[in-house]
C-alpha cells in the first residue's frame, strides 16, 4: 500500500491482466497527461504565490507601472473580495451541511449504491456532480466529492482519481446554473449600465444546450478516461470512514436548560418556517429572480430544518467550515492578484487583444478564451467580471452582439479552466482526501473536451 500525497488515503495495485492488451490512443495521452500534471503542478496556495509573481511582471512590462506601484495595487486589492468571499465560503459551507442533513445523506447513499461497475461507478458520479451544480457550485461539490467516497467504498475496480475527478469535472456546468454570479449579478444590479434577466442568460439556447451537452456526455468522456485495471489505483474502503463529532452523555439526557434548547425541535422548525414565507415573498416581489444572497439564505434555511436541531446543524456546520478553509486564506492573494490586473489596465490589455481581431460572429469565442485566461489569475466570476465587464459588454455592444450572449461567454469562460484551476477543487479533495496532483491530469483533457462544446454553442447556437 502507498499514500496518496499525505492525504491519509491508501492505495493498492490490481492483479495485472493478461499481456497483450491493446493500448488505446486515450490512455496513452491520459497517462502522459497525469504525469506532467503529478511532476510540475504545484500546491493550490503555492500556486496562487506564483501568480501573484507572473501578474506582477508581466503588470511591469506591459503597462506604464512601476514595480512601487504593482505592489501598492496588490496590497490595495488584497482586501477587495472580503463581502464576495463571505457570500463564496457561505454558499460552500451552507451546501456542505445541506448535504449532511440525514435526509439528503440518505438519498446520497441510496444513488452510490446503484453503482455497479467502474465505468458506471465514475458515470454515475460525473452525473451527480454536473447536476448539483448547476443547481448550486457549492452543494456540487459537496455532493460529488461525498458520492464519490461513498461508491469508492462500495464498488470494486474503480481508480478512485478518476472518480474524484468527475466529480470535479461536473463543476464545470455551475457558472451556467442558478447559483452561477455573473448571470445572477447582471440580472440583479445593473452591471455596468446593463441589466440582463436569468431568461436571457441561464436559460437562453446558446448556455442551456452546451451545459445540457456537458451533464449528459461528461459522465461518458470521463469514464472512458479510467486507465488500464494493471494501472489503476485503488482506494481503501477503511480509510475513507468518516469521522464522527464526539457525541458527549450531555446530548443524549439534557441536563439544563440550554442544552433542551440546543436539541429543540421547535426553534429550527419555527426558523425555518420563517425562512421559508421569506423566500415565498422574496421570490413573488422579484418575479423568480435568484440571486447569491437568497441561494445562501434557501440553503441554510432548509439544512436548519433538514438537521431538525440546532446542535445538530452546528454539528455539521463545524466541519462545513474546517473544509472551508483554504478557500479563506487564498481568497484574499487572488483579490490581490486582481487587484494589479485592474488597477494596472493588464486585464484590459490581456481582454483587448484576444478581442482585436474578433467578429460578431467570432465575438463570443474570443470572449471566452480571454475569460478562461483571466480565470486562472483571478478565479472569482464576479471579481472577474468586475474586471471584464465594462471592457467585453462595450466591445460586445459596438459589434452588435446581445449583451446577455457577452455576459455568458465570459461565465462560461470562467467556469471552463477551473478544471486545470486547483482553487475551487480545494473543498472537494478535502472531502475525498486527495491532492490537486491525483486529479488534475485527467481534468485537463476534460478541459478540452469541454472546450470545443462550449466554444461552438457560443458561436453558432
Amino acid at each position: 500500500m502507498r499514500s496518496a500525497s499525505g492525504r491519509g488515503v491508501r492505495f493498492f495495485p490490481v492483479d495485472r491482466p493478461k499481456s497483450g492488451e491493446v493500448m488505446l490512443l486515450l490512455h496513452a495521452v491520459t497517462r502522459i497527461s497525469v504525469r506532467i500534471v503529478q511532476r510540475y503542478l504545484p500546491d493550490p496556495f503555492l500556486f496562487a504565490i506564483l501568480l501573484t509573481f507572473v501578474v506582477f511582471g508581466f503588470g511591469w512590462a506591459v503597462t506604464s507601472a512601476g514595480p512601487l506601484e504593482m505592489i501598492r495595487y496588490w496590497g490595495d486589492g488584497f482586501w477587495g473580495l472580503l463581502e464576495f468571499s463571505m457570500q463564496m465560503v457561505l454558499i460552500l459551507v451552507t451546501g456542505h451541511v445541506l448535504a449532511q442533513a440525514p435526509p439528503v445523506r440518505r438519498v446520497l447513499l441510496l444513488i452510490a449504491g446503484s453503482a455497479r461497475t467502474p465505468a458506471k461507478a465514475v458515470m454515475l458520479t460525473t452525473f451527480i456532480s454536473a447536476l448539483a451544480s448547476w443547481i448550486s457550485w457549492g452543494f456540487g461539490l459537496v455532493v460529488g466529492a461525498l458520492v464519490a467516497r461513498e461508491v469508492a467504498r462500495k464498488v470494486q475496480g474503480v481508480d478512485y482519481r478518476v472518480l474524484v475527478a468527475g466529480a470535479y469535472a461536473g463543476f464545470i456546468v455551475w457558472h451556467a446554473g442558478i447559483s452561477g454570479s455573473i448571470p445572477l449579478k447582471i440580472a440583479t444590479d445593473n452591471s455596468f449600465g446593463v441589466t440582463v434577466p436569468a431568461s436571457e442568460t441561464i436559460f437562453a439556447s446558446f448556455s442551456l444546450i452546451p451545459a445540457l451537452i456537458l451533464i449528459f456526455t461528461f459522465p461518458l468522456f470521463m469514464a472512458r478516461l479510467q486507465p488500464r485495471r494493471e494501472e489503476r489505483v485503488l482506494v481503501d474502503p477503511d480509510a475513507l470512514e468518516e469521522s464522527r463529532p464526539l457525541q458527549l452523555a450531555a446530548e443524549e439526557v439534557a441536563a439544563t436548560p440550554a442544552q433542551r434548547l440546543e436539541r429543540s425541535r421547535w426553534i429550527s422548525m419555527s426558523v425555518g418556517g420563517m425562512g421559508l414565507v421569506y423566500i415565498a415573498t422574496f421570490f413573488y416581489r422579484n418575479g423568480g429572480q435568484l440571486d447569491l444572497n437568497i441561494v445562501n439564505f434557501s440553503f441554510l434555511i432548509m439544512g436548519l430544518m433538514l438537521h431538525q436541531t440546532p446542535r445538530r446543524y452546528l454539528s455539521a456546520l463545524a466541519e462545513a467550515i474546517r473544509e472551508a478553509g483554504g478557500i479563506v486564506i487564498q481568497f484574499p492573494f487572488y483579490a490581490g492578484i486582481m487587484g494589479m490586473m485592474s488597477l494596472s489596465g493588464l486585464g484590459k490589455i490581456i481582454s483587448e487583444w484576444l478581442i482585436a481581431f474578433s467578429n460578431e460572429t467570432t465575438f463570443p469565442l474570443f470572449a471566452f478564451l480571454s475569460a478562461g485566461l483571466l480565470n486562472i489569475f483571478v478565479p472569482s466570476g464576479g471579481g472577474q467580471w468586475a474586471v471584464q465587464g465594462p471592457i467585453m459588454l462595450s466591445a460586445g455592444q459596438a459589434l452588435g452582439v446581445d449583451p446577455a450572449r457577452t455576459a455568458m461567454a465570459v461565465a462560461w469562460g470562467d467556469a471552463w479552466t477551473n478544471l486545470v484551476q486547483p482553487f475551487w477543487a480545494l473543498p472537494l479533495l478535502a472531502i475525498a482526501r486527495l491532492n490537486a496532483r491525483d486529479i488534475m491530469g485527467f481534468c485537463l483533457l476534460a478541459l478540452f473536451y469541454s472546450g470545443l462544446v462550449i466554444g461552438f454553442s457560443l458561436m453558432f447556437l
